[in-house]
């Protein structure tokens, strides 16, 4: 089971339009009070592409953190469910400081 904050490898493949797709570190956004109750899981992808400055719609993650090998970007407007079974592998968790960058972006994105 997955649980929230933490980044998870998870195979996003088949994907549709701009959806990120592949096997790619996703950060599980949804809350634990259901986490394990349901089929699916609420994440945000995180990619390798960065662009110059992050703002609230991204959260940089530097090489190390979570256990990313690589600096990434959560990809925070790409929020969606995911089937359980799409799960592979567990990296790490996010720190408290991300934590709250990251429930920052989210309620500003789904205006929560």
């Amino acid at each position: 089971m997955a649980n929230k904050y933490e980044v998870w490898v998870a195979d996003l493949d088949p994907r549709f339009g701009a959806e990120p797709g592949k096997k790619r570190p996703v950060l599980v956004v949804q809350s634990d009070l259901i986490n394990g109750k349901l089929n699916t899981t609420m994440i945000c992808p995180i990619t390798t592409k960065l662009v110059s400055s992050t703002n609230l719609l991204r959260l940089r993650l530097l090489k190390g953190e979570a256990g990313l090998n690589e600096d990434s970007d959560v990809l925070v407007t790409h929020v969606r469910a995911i089937d359980n079974n799409r799960f592979v592998q567990k990296l790490g968790n996010l720190d408290m400081g991300k934590q709250k960058l990251l429930d920052q972006s989210l309620r500003i994105v789904l205006d929560i």
